[in-house]
């Protein structure tokens, strides 16, 4: 990882770049049957914005649990092409959402690239950062994220055969029943190596109790009394490694045996006769995983449903969704806590840099990222995945009465099932605690909390404009919030303040408070970065604008979020006048970009999927959309200069609708007609019109 880059190595392998094909005038060719926005006098913004979307959608498609509260409701609208086409991305978003991992404990994978950390968590930190120890027979493939290689010299085999290093690694023939492998004597700390992770293959382990054995300092001979079981490598009747290894990890932070000073470990096969093992590598883990990972699924997976109606779908992966929550109650304790209390190894919440007497002190092992902010110490009592288990309850809530009304559905209600009455007031037992632990009186806006009750409060406006527009704050302090960002109110202490706080133009900064000392321990010199050069620490992300777009259109009205949205709009015609992103951006006195592995303060292309977040303020915000499991609520909310809105292109179930709002009428224009049944919903003097326009080629 280099030392000034944020997000980047484990998002690089993501994606390249960001392109588009190009007209003869350089812009942009944008398919007709792309959604366009309509308003009368704003045609050059509405066209900006159309060539925003269209530049973030290219990429587009389903990622990992990072993004799967983001990503379905910016894709999974558009009605893009008819037939098979029209429902490609929709197909996509299920496959991929079906195909999530989740462990025998209820822990959604977070599907990002191999490396040198827990296999079902976040690629780093390395084992190598944090002081652990580590043996790599064979590398990962992934640039930056492999160990030393290693030798099996100085390894002791009792029962086995030593091979020489294959193209996979380690191969070991078990030669005596119950064989061990011990490793070179070392030393290291147990405190920063939460886990073991074996790579490997086997055959003719079938019903073996294999485990991991280990010696102290201060008992340096093997005992049972610390040791830790595990399963053994699938395997069939021949040793086949053209599949991808067993990742095996192993937990041994938990065990009262697994402290102090570390010198040695012994794996014990516990084999019946004869077989043959493959070792890939063999080492210490950090706890990387995300607290995330659960809500975002669940929200993805709602969010999929009402857009789409898919029983199948929802018949099939309710009970996951279920089992998901289900982790989360258990594991962040959030019945009793009313938040997501996070004790994971490293994820305490306490950051890994101090200043003790005016001197820095790192302090390995601690401020590990537990979400997209992968530098800072999120953990602890989390206020940001709080804000997600707050709408994930709300989602499953939904999704829990929707099952209930509709018995022809055929969806699972057995034992496993949620009281949705109960979600909903779980949900606001979580905010109440949450909008009063979280929020600083003093700065008047959210802040977080480690484990030992310090808060942390950098001016986090993703963690603010989130909690508003998910409706977690309260109105108050809805109001404060913005009144701070919009610089009627001067946060004392602050680093930005007032007009500065929209530096960038395109958002608002990541953060308004000049932070060096709240950072996972790798990331030792953050002062030697000049603020607003790192994305974390003053810099800013273009997709969480639509954060901030809605916040203000739910707290200040639609002109002020439309005057917002309209400087956006200038901000990216400029970059695409000067040759997109990229171009523009090589003035560094502008800014510098972060991207495919290339370090800086703004995250608008490369990996920064999320841009095309910024858009579907007009679907969502001004249009007032919300899709339903029979049909839409919309409720329009323009500005006084807007005449009319109209969106269209809107793939809902089996239909595609064209939508307009203007004086109190809203027009929706079927271009499927014959298809479901859909419920329409509008505020109170509010008309709705259907009409139906059958496309030469029906989708």
């Amino acid at each position: 990882m280099s030392t000034r880059c944020l997000l980047v190595p484990a998002f690089a392998s993501l994606m390249s770049g960001l392109s588009f094909a190009a007209g003869p005038a350089g812009a942009p060719v944008i398919p007709d049957d792309f959604p366009r926005f309509v308003v009368p006098g704003r045609e050059k913004e509405m066209d900006s914005l159309r060539r925003l979307f269209w530049l973030h959608w290219q990429p587009a498609r389903p990622l990992i649990p990072l993004w799967d509260e983001w990503m379905p409701m910016s894709t999974l609208w558009p009605a893009m092409g008819s037939g098979p086409e029209l429902r490609k991305m929709r197909t996509r978003w299920a496959a991929s959402l079906a195909g999530r991992a989740i462990n025998a404990e209820g822990y959604v994978h977070t599907h990002q690239h191999d490396g040198l950390a827990h296999s079902e968590g976040w690629p780093f930190p390395l084992w190598m950062q944090a002081g652990g120890i580590g043996w790599h027979f064979r590398g990962t493939g992934i640039q930056g994220y492999d160990g030393p290689a290693a030798t099996p010299e100085g390894w002791k085999l009792e029962g086995g055969k030593a091979d020489e290093i294959g193209p996979k690694g380690w191969e070991i023939e078990l030669t005596e029943a119950g064989a061990t492998a011990t490793t070179p004597p070392f030393a290291i700390d147990a405190r920063i190596s939460p886990w073991l992770r074996l790579n490997w293959w086997a055959q003719g382990l079938e019903g073996a109790n294999c485990y991991v054995e280990w010696t102290t300092r201060e008992e340096p001979e093997f005992s049972p009394a610390r040791r830790a079981y595990f399963s053994p490598a699938g395997g069939s009747r021949r040793l086949n490694t053209d599949v991808t290894e067993t990742r095996t990890m192993i937990r041994v932070h938990h065990l009262p045996g697994w402290k102090g000073t570390i010198t040695r470990l012994r794996i014990g096969f516990d084999n019946a006769g004869p077989a043959k093992v493959v070792v890939k590598s063999f080492h210490t883990a950090c706890d990387t995983r995300h607290n995330i990972n659960n809500s975002n699924f669940i929200r993805a997976c709602h969010d999929y449903f009402v857009w789409s109606a898919d029983y199948t779908f929802l018949r099939g992966q309710i009970g996951r969704i279920r089992t998901a929550m289900r982790f989360m109650m258990r594991e962040f304790d959030t019945r009793q806590r009313k938040c997501v209390y996070t004790t994971w190894p490293g994820h305490e919440g306490r950051s890994g840099i101090r200043y003790v007497d005016g001197k820095k002190k790192v302090i390995p092992g601690e401020g590990i990222g537990s979400n997209y902010w992968d530098l800072l110490p999120f953990g602890g009592e989390d206020a940001l995945a709080t804000i997600y288990y707050y709408d994930a309850l709300l989602d499953l809530a939904e999704l829990e009465e929707l099952i209930a009304k509709h018995p022809e559905w055929n969806v699972a209600t057995g034992a496993d099932a949620f009281d949705p009455a109960d979600l909903r007031a779980h949900a606001r037992e979580v905010r109440d605690y949450g909008t009063k632990r979280f929020w600083n009186e003093k700065t008047g806006r959210f802040g977080t909390v480690d484990l030992d009750g310090r808060f942390y409060d950098f001016g986090f406006t993703f963690l603010n404009n989130e909690a508003v527009y998910y409706g977690f704050a309260t109105p108050e302090q809805a109001r404060s919030i913005h009144a701070w960002l919009s610089g009627a109110r001067i946060v004392e202490g602050d680093t930005s303040q007032g007009a500065d706080i929209y530096h960038w133009r395109f958002g608002p900064r990541s953060t308004t408070k000049r932070n060096i000392d709240y950072y996972f321990w790798g990331w030792v010199d953050p002062e030697s970065i000049p603020f607003g050069n790192q994305v974390q620490d003053g810099g800013g992300v273009l997709g969480f604008s639509f954060h901030d777009l809605m916040a203000r259109l739910m707290t200040a009205g639609p002109d002020d979020a439309a005057r917002r949205l309209g400087e956006i709009c200038a901000w990216f015609d400029e970059t695409q006048a000067a040759g997109g992103y990229r171009a523009y951006y090589s003035d560094p006195a502008k800014g510098t970009l972060q991207g495919g592995n290339v370090p800086g303060g703004l995250g608008l292309d490369k990996e920064f999927f999320e841009s095309i977040l910024v858009p579907q303020v007009m679907l969502y915000g001004f249009l007032g959309f919300k899709p339903t499991a029979d049909g839409c609520v919309i409720s329009p909310r323009l500005p006084a200069d807007w005449p009319s809105l109209t969106i269209t292109r809107i793939h809902l179930h089996d239909h595609v609708l064209d939508i307009s709002a203007a004086g109190k009428v809203i027009t929706v224009t079927d271009h499927n007609p014959g298809g479901s049944a859909i419920r329409i919903e509008a505020p109170a003097g509010w008309t709705v019109r259907r009409q139906e326009k059958r496309d030469a080629a029906k989708p």
